[in-house]
């Protein structure tokens, strides 16, 4: 198609100016603020940071309750998904397993911390029940609970689509040809799954390892990195070069990461047939998965059960008596009416901003004629944004934008959660646009048709479900956000998450829970006018697809 496609040259050039500026120049100048002191560059900062008290075991601590915590995650997340693509127990349970899985993604992670406290605690709800607390929620053990909670839903995710391409078939063949259960599990199940569930134990490290929600709330005395980062920026008096350092070094095992998530996409197993085989009768394995599931699940949900509980009495534990005083509370409060506008606004806008962006990233690197660098750039802007933490990239806009005009304002807010959150979305559009006829752009300029009018009126309307997809996806990540906005958001830019934080330090937990059953009750509304748009845009789709087959064999 030899066109100018001014069109999409634009669109590459907005998209590399925005995160040349709101990318590139923030992670530059925090690494350049870990190594420059008033005498020009110095290692004496890191030299500093890594003799310093407590770091090198925060450090050290982060890694362990990291790894722990994925393994265990990685392995609820197997069962969970096992259930669904290999059992042959009823649809609703399945249905019941999945949304149970999923369920910690619609929260804070800082609210997953005061449902452990409020749950496991000494006067907890789960400790009350049963006249035993079974671990110290300060700490490792708190850590692990809340970690693992956070990091199913990413791990089920993966391992769950995953188990959608995998060949039933082989279960048959390698039960002909002999082999021993285990055997069989091993060369049908688990050996197609190796590169995936590697992937969904790094993704879930590197969540655990960077996250500061679940810390701030149950950390105690243990320290890991996040929160020395948050200390050493929040808790007194600021050290930005000290900020800086702390901030590079939590980059290092993202980075490697992300380099080992693509290193091992190499050991999945792809088919050139995939076939959905009847899974043979087997009430015993039926039943053994059956209850492992739903042991799981009521695990899971009684983390959360306590987040309705609370907020329904009067003072939990001294006086559980039945009333909807802090509901009233909170709705007649007009500065958290403010904050939760405030958040809504911020995600809707985060939204259709991120998804336009998303979707223009897309159009360059799925269907467009621009060379190959021009793809490549916007691959590696994808890469470069899944790699740094939410806190990092917080840290890096306060050091660029402290004193401008973007202080503390939504803009930069809704700006940072675009950058933050590009990579996933970007991949989804990406992945729809690659699999639509690649066609239709030459056929429309034939026809005379401008290439505006074709994105608008061809690709996107079969778009339309990844997009609005994509919109869910924003959305959602923007309410629960909390690492990133903790140094941005100010007292009139305050939303749900960073007030959250706020009330914490005045042990206001009965609001802190009605908060977080708003941001709940908002993103579950939200998933399902989602869901329910995106399906309804796929049928349409099919049906257009449909008719025009009919048209062609008449």
């Amino acid at each position: 198609m030899k066109r100018k496609s001014w069109e999409l040259k634009l669109i590459f050039l907005v998209l590399v100016a925005v995160f040349a500026v709101f990318l590139a120049v923030p992670a530059i100048r925090l690494l350049l603020k870990s190594f420059l002191g008033e005498d020009g560059l110095t290692g004496a900062y890191y030299l500093d940071v890594f003799s310093g008290k407590g770091f090198t075991t925060a450090l050290g601590n982060s890694f362990a309750v990291s790894i722990v915590s994925a393994l265990v995650a990685v392995g609820i997340a197997f069962v969970m998904a096992y259930i669904i693509h290999y059992t042959r127990l009823p649809r609703g349970f399945k249905r019941f397993v999945q949304a149970v899985a999923t369920l910690p993604m619609f929260l804070p992670t800082i609210t997953y911390g005061f449902a452990i406290i409020y749950s496991f605690g000494k006067q907890g709800l789960i400790t009350r029940l049963l006249g035993h607390q079974f671990f110290d929620i300060y700490g490792f053990g708190g850590l692990l609970v809340g970690y693992v909670i956070y990091t199913v839903p990413v791990a089920f995710l993966l391992i769950h689509n995953t188990m959608g391409y995998v060949d039933k078939k082989t279960l048959v063949v390698s039960k002909a040809m002999g082999d021993g259960t285990l055997s069989t599990f091993w060369i049908a199940i688990l050996r197609p799954l190796l590169g995936t569930l590697a992937g969904a134990f790094i993704q879930s490290f590197f969540l655990c390892f960077t996250d500061f929600g679940i810390p701030a709330s149950v950390g105690g005395d243990y320290d890991v990195i996040a929160t020395v980062l948050y200390n050493e920026m929040l808790g007194g008096v600021p050290d930005f070069n000290r900020g800086a350092v702390i901030s590079v070094v939590m980059l290092l095992p993202s980075i490697v990461s992300i380099l080992l998530l693509r290193f091992l996409e190499r050991y999945n197993i792809r088919y050139d047939r995939i076939s959905d085989a009847d899974l043979r009768r087997n009430p015993g394995r039926d039943t053994a998965w059956g209850l492992s599931g739903t042991v799981l699940a009521i695990l899971i949900l009684c983390m959360f059960v306590v987040i309705f509980v609370v907020p329904l009495v009067e003072r939990w534990p001294y006086q559980t008596g039945f009333t909807l005083e802090h509901f009233q509370e909170v709705f007649s409060d007009n500065e958290l009416q403010t904050v939760y506008l405030n958040s809504l606004g911020m995600a809707l806008a985060t939204a259709l901003f991120g998804t336009l962006a998303a979707y223009g990233a897309a159009l360059i690197t799925a269907r467009s004629k621009l060379p190959g660098w021009c793809k490549q750039v916007i691959d590696a802007i994808a890469l470069v944004t899944n790699t740094i933490p939410g806190m990092v990239l917080g840290l890096a806009f306060l050091f660029v934008f402290s004193g401008t005009s973007l202080q503390n304002t939504f803009p930069l807010m809704i700006l940072c959660n675009i950058v933050h959150y590009f990579s996933t979305p970007y991949l989804m559009m990406k992945n729809s646009l690659s699999k639509m006829n690649a066609g239709w752009e030459t056929t429309a300029m034939l026809m005379g048709d401008s290439w505006p009018k074709t994105i608008l009126r061809v690709v996107t309307p079969n778009a339309a479900a990844s997009l609005i997809e994509t919109f869910s996806y924003y959305f959602i990540n923007s309410m629960v956000t909390i690492s990133a906005l903790i140094f941005l958001a100010g007292a009139r830019t305050m939303v749900l998450t960073t007030k959250i934080k706020q009330l914490q330090y005045i042990n206001e937990y009965d609001q802190v829970f009605v908060l977080s059953l708003l941001i709940l009750a908002t993103n579950l509304i939200a998933k399902a006018i989602f869901t329910w748009l995106a399906n309804k845009s796929s049928r349409k789709g099919s049906s257009n697809a449909k008719k025009r087959k009919e048209m062609k064999a008449s």
